[in-house]
């Protein structure tokens, strides 16, 4: 029986996956197999010498320590696209709360309470103060096209009208099949920035995107631009918005990630992270993260993995043996070695790596003896050795 530890409130849609036959899934659990995780911090709790993997019901794995990890060989899973509907609609919601200046409008007419029957005519008069442009025909250039950009571009071309430019080095063959054949590929952020009435940033955070939108790149947008930021605080410089904002190069500021710089910032709309907060998306994050938890627990196959690489395994008539070792020369022969000289013979064998990780798996008639097991975790580089017994998919 497999041991979970919930750290967040999480679906009960978990069950559907991990069943009570097979997995203990407790909040306090000592020594855990998994982790299943949203929000919680888990940088300042130790890592049980049990625990093989953590998977985070959402995207961002900000609060998991991946180099612990790395070093004790726990796989970590975020849960991508999961959560891709609720945030798109949030950040379409976002294009028309700062271009209409529709939470100014609001928090105005809440200081007429009192006013009795001169309210309608006081609105009519003030209303004048939070006039903003439809978005119509205006360009939106969405800086990366994964799961949620490629929801907001097409949903701004086909719903809204808009002229989607978009930007994205990395983007994938599955979301590039997902776009609008429409939508116009810029080559830089500068070409982007050049031409984009409104723009949406979604990106991971990393050391290269760190400060992705500095006082640097918003002197190369547009005077008056919209800017929405939905995917982390840290991708903008906090200082230069502000003073953009108060200059009126940026017209408006939309993001999900409060901070106390923003707060009252004219024309900042700060939403209290709500982008994920629905229960459709909490039951897709949770039910994807207990799934790829499940198959990796039971046998051995990667996806959407943060830190080691996909493995798609097929299903094994014989033993199998996964190793997780460092990204290192000479790694996979020394495994194959050690199973040679025990006269076992490797019907499959597959070896992938993920920069300086790396998971090699190898199938076999005979059953692995412990001291095989022993001996390939004693080489040097080897972090983790599980194995699965026949027929584990």
């Amino acid at each position: 029986m497999f041991k979970i530890q919930t750290l967040n409130a999480i679906s009960d849609i978990i069950h559907a996956h991990l069943s009570a036959e097979q997995y203990l899934i407790a909040k306090e659990e000592p020594v855990p197999d998994g982790i299943l995780v949203r929000s919680a911090d888990m940088h300042s709790l130790e890592l049980p010498d049990s625990l093989l993997a953590i998977a985070r019901a959402g995207a961002g794995t900000n609060n998991v320590p991946i180099e612990r990890c790395n070093k004790q060989g726990i796989v970590v899973f975020n849960t991508p696209g999961a959560n891709a509907n609720a945030v798109a609609e949030l950040v379409v919601c976002g294009l028309m709360l700062g271009s209409r200046n529709i939470v100014g409008g609001i928090e105005w007419v809440k200081t007429l309470r009192g006013k009795g029957e001169d309210v309608p005519k006081l609105v009519e008069k003030g209303k004048g103060e939070f006039v903003g442009p439809e978005v119509r025909g205006k360009i939106l250039g969405v800086v990366g096209l994964g799961a949620i950009g490629a929801i907001v571009a097409n949903t701004a071309e086909l719903g809204l009208g808009m002229d989607v430019i978009g930007f994205d080095p990395f983007i994938s063959v599955e979301s590039a099949w997902a776009l609008s054949s429409t939508i116009r590929r810029c080559t830089t952020q500068d070409a982007l920035y050049a031409q984009a009435d409104y723009i949406t940033l979604h990106v991971p955070l990393g050391d290269k995107t760190r400060g992705l939108v500095d006082a640097a790149a918003l002197s190369r947008m547009k005077d008056g631009v919209h800017l929405l930021n939905f995917s982390r605080a840290e991708l903008v410089d906090t200082a230069a918005i502000a003073a953009a904002l108060e200059s009126g190069k940026v017209a408006s500021y939309v993001t999900d990630f409060p901070t106390e710089a923003l707060i009252g910032v004219k024309n900042a709309v700060v939403i209290p992270h709500l982008g994920a907060s629905t229960p459709e998306s909490e039951e897709n994050c949770a039910s994807m993260a207990a799934k790829q938890l499940k198959d990796y627990l039971e046998f051995g196959q990667i996806k959407n993995s943060v830190n080691f690489p996909e493995l798609q395994l097929n299903s094994c008539t014989g033993h199998r043996i996964l190793v997780i070792h460092e990204n290192v020369p000479a790694m996979v022969s020394a495994i194959s070695s050690a199973i040679a000289d025990k006269g076992i013979n490797i019907d499959n064998m597959l070896n992938k790596s993920r920069k300086e990780m790396a998971v090699t798996v190898l199938e076999t008639d005979d059953h692995p003896p412990e001291a095989l097991i022993g001996e390939i975790r004693a080489l040097p580089g080897v972090i983790r050795v599980r194995t699965f017994e026949p027929n584990c998919v």
